[in-house]
């Protein structure tokens, strides 16, 4: 009781700090408060099935279905994630139509942001509450590429679409079939199960609609441009498709200190974003009867330093690396080009000194490095306004799958 009647006969000297005192009081409670009550609603699910809702497609070209779900608890080393926020990426769409290997029926969707709800035995870098980015491109720690500091390919990377997490087993179940996973991520769920190596934690205070790009368009375009080609101050780039990747590419080309980026999109509704990032100027190929590497070179006098593809056509990807110098000049392969595909090109593309590269995830390893850039975006050194054109309801997925495919949005997010 004295402590209490201490603070009662200090309110009654200092008049003036009556009301924050108080509010501050009646705050902390009520946080204390809200954190009992989660962490009683953890307690009540965990090592439970938990039903839920999520998008999934029965097969390949079906339309998305909004299916109650049985999600499992999550295994050894496993973590289940409550997703607050996903975006609509154009890779979950190529698994739909079979641009991209996935095995069916799935649940698609990788880029997210999510409360872990509960863990697995053994897991230690995560725990009920923890705000995560689940991870498409793992970081296991003890594989080769992980050992490599110029390495970020983890041996646990579902590139090939096996569908199931590392036991061989699926944690979704819907009608009494297993779903199948999808990059070891499938967010398009209230609740999903990841591996401990596909959790990176992040600030709490972090907004999901916003960090959630994290998981795929701004990591792999932002660092395409400063890891993978490591754009070099005073250098012209152009960016071949302005998406949400695309338009990321800008922003590090921007960061990496350009001085001319050159914007390239048969949709020039898309033009005005891109410059919103830093493009200095945009074109559309289909206003030429040239092959845009022709186009390039006239405008530039022949100095493009770098040019990155961020469509995942066969094209346009040999487009893009005869429009950089042919010697200088490096190419970077980021869009995700389509399954059991071959590409033909002239060799000479490449004997002339050009440099082709691919990359992965902006090259970045992911445990380590997202939450130092999600920490970068809380300081405010980059904007993710322009990339997101709409966000709606998760039960409007099929909205944000339509405005995708008439070119409408950059990026949609879809909120639970």
């Amino acid at each position: 009781m004295r402590p209490c009647f201490e603070i009662e006969l200090f309110i009654s000297k200092h008049n003036g700090l009556q009301n924050r005192i108080v509010q501050t009081l009646v705050i902390g409670h009520q946080s204390l408060v809200n954190t009992r009550i989660q962490e009683k609603g953890r307690m009540s699910t965990a090592g439970k099935v938990i039903k839920c809702k999520a998008a999934v497609i029965w097969g390949l070209k079906e339309p998305i279905s909004i299916e109650e779900v049985e999600v499992a608890p999550p295994k050894a080393y496993e973590v289940r994630v409550k997703i607050l926020a996903t975006g609509i990426c154009r890779t979950d769409n190529n698994a739909i139509t079979g641009g991209l290997h996935a095995k069916f029926p799935v649940i698609v969707g990788h880029e997210a942001v999510g409360i872990v709800e509960s863990i697995g035995e053994g897991v230690t870098t995560v725990k009920p509450g923890d705000k995560i980015i689940p991870l498409c491109v793992p970081q296991c720690g003890f594989c080769s590429a992980c050992l490599n500091p110029n390495s970020n390919f983890c041996e646990r990377l579902d590139i090939s679409g096996k569908g199931v997490l590392s036991d061989g087993t699926s944690r979704f179940i819907c009608k009494g079939k297993p779903i199948h996973h999808f990059l070891s991520t499938s967010t398009f769920t209230e609740y999903t199960v990841v591996e401990e190596s596909s959790v990176a934690k992040i600030d709490a205070a972090a907004p999901p609609e916003k960090v959630c790009l994290f998981g795929c368009a701004f990591s792999t375009g932002y660092g395409a441009a400063i890891n993978t080609a490591k754009v070099t101050p005073g250098s012209t780039c152009a960016v071949f498709g302005l998406g949400g990747v695309g338009l990321s590419i800008i922003i590090g080309c921007k960061a990496a200190g350009a001085s001319r980026i050159i914007g390239i999109d048969i949709n020039p509704l898309k033009f005005e974003k891109a410059k919103a990032v830093g493009a200095t100027e945009c074109i559309n190929p289909k206003d030429y009867t040239k092959p845009i590497s022709e186009v390039l070179k006239e405008m530039t006098n022949n100095s493009v330093g770098y040019t990155f593809e961020a469509i995942g056509h066969l094209d346009t990807i040999i487009d893009a690396l005869a429009s950089c110098h042919n010697n200088y000049g490096t190419s970077v392969l980021v869009g995700n080009p389509p399954s059991s595909t071959m590409l033909t090109y002239d060799p000479k593309l490449l004997f002339t000194g050009r440099t082709w590269k691919g990359c992965i995830f902006g090259g970045w390893k992911t445990r380590n490095d997202l939450p130092k850039l999600v920490s970068d975006f809380m300081a405010k050194k980059f904007n993710l306004d322009p990339i997101i054109t709409h966000v709606l309801p998760f039960n409007k997925i099929k909205d944000g799958f339509d405005l995708l495919n008439k070119g409408e949005s950059i990026r949609t997010i879809l909120t639970f």
